[in-house]
């Protein structure tokens, strides 16, 4: 099962994954992170399909995606 990892100390909430996301799996956390951002956080990881649309839009090359979870 695919699934995304997101740096929140790299990522600086521009939102640009969000929109990337044909599933709408990513979305910007209410609450900001230690440097003030609202960062990206991955939700619904069943049903991610491993496009990395979202890795692809990030400026800040903050999200990584894996084709399975390790076990």
């Amino acid at each position: 099962m695919p699934y995304i990892t997101i740096d929140e100390d790299r990522c600086k909430g521009c939102g640009l994954c969000t929109i990337a996301c044909p599933k709408k799996l990513v979305n910007l956390r209410e609450t900001p992170n230690s440097l003030g951002y609202t960062v990206a956080v991955f939700s619904g990881p069943e049903q991610c399909t491993g496009c990395a649309l979202c890795a692809e839009m990030c400026p800040d090359v903050a999200i990584s995606v894996f084709k399975e979870k390790k076990p």
